[in-house]
């Protein structure tokens, strides 16, 4: 046979040989042939056992904990406070007027000056910015054994009675906005407020002060000081009151 033969001779024997042994013949017969070793290339992996093509990894691979693909997070129940407390006063008003709604928003968010301690289960027959003090001191009388704090900033009977007597009002005077935020002050100034605001004590020590008088507002522990007490809890965080110190006597 001629070489040309004898080449497509060889080639046919190669095709029908098992793959194994054409590596085998390939490795011995084909050196620098190139056709050979591609054709060795191709069929020496059976079919069964070639592995999937590979497919080019994502751009967003590892990017998944963020950015546009990132999955929706997990929210927990939205508590009672977000972390950071809606602005309570606008840039006017006093400290002492800003600071008085902070505590209102600690202890009688929703009613105000009209607030009546949820545990009553006699309630007056007005609302209280509608009563003079002494019916409300024949209200606390005639309702003996259950809570009787009252108004904006929760006054417990023992110490309305106090600051009433503290700053000489008559007890036929209404319950009024005006005379419950004189009472408070009384209160804001007994707990150092004048003391803090010329550098006598620190912000937190005057927090811990006012922690004191009303029940809404926490230690540093992050409970109120009567936690459990006729139901009392702290309404804030610790974090959330410092904060709100901060923005009402910053600098």
């Amino acid at each position: 046979m001629t070489a040309k033969y004898f080449a497509l001779a060889w080639f046919v024997l190669l095709m029908c040989l098992p793959a194994r042994a054409v590596m085998a013949e390939a490795g011995t017969f084909s050196q620098g042939n190139d056709f050979l070793r591609d054709r060795r290339a191709l069929i020496a992996t059976p079919v069964t056992t070639r592995e999937a093509p590979r497919q080019h990894a994502s751009l967003f691979v590892g990017q998944s904990a963020g950015g546009l693909f990132a999955p929706a997070p997990t929210h927990a129940p939205t508590p009672a406070l977000t972390p950071e407390l809606p602005l309570l006063f606008g840039p006017g008003g006093s400290a002492a007027e800003r600071l008085r709604h902070l505590i209102s928003y600690a202890e009688s968010r929703r009613d105000g000056y009209d607030a009546i301690n949820f545990g009553a289960r006699q309630l007056p027959a007005r609302s209280p910015t509608e009563m003079t003090l002494g019916e409300i001191y024949g209200w606390i009388a005639d309702t003996p054994g259950q809570p009787h704090a009252i108004g904006r900033y929760q006054f417990i009977p023992v110490t309305l009675k106090r600051l009433v007597k503290k700053t000489g009002t008559d007890l036929g005077a209404a319950f009024s906005p005006r005379l419950q935020d004189r009472l408070a002050d009384v209160l804001l100034e007994e707990a150092g407020f004048d003391l803090f605001r010329r550098g006598g004590i620190g912000r937190h020590r005057f927090m811990e002060n006012l922690a004191g008088i009303w029940a809404g507002l926490p230690t540093a522990s992050g409970k109120s000081r009567y936690h459990g007490f006729a139901g009392n809890r702290a309404t804030m965080t610790w974090e959330q009151f410092d904060q709100e110190m901060a923005r009402i006597f910053r600098g």
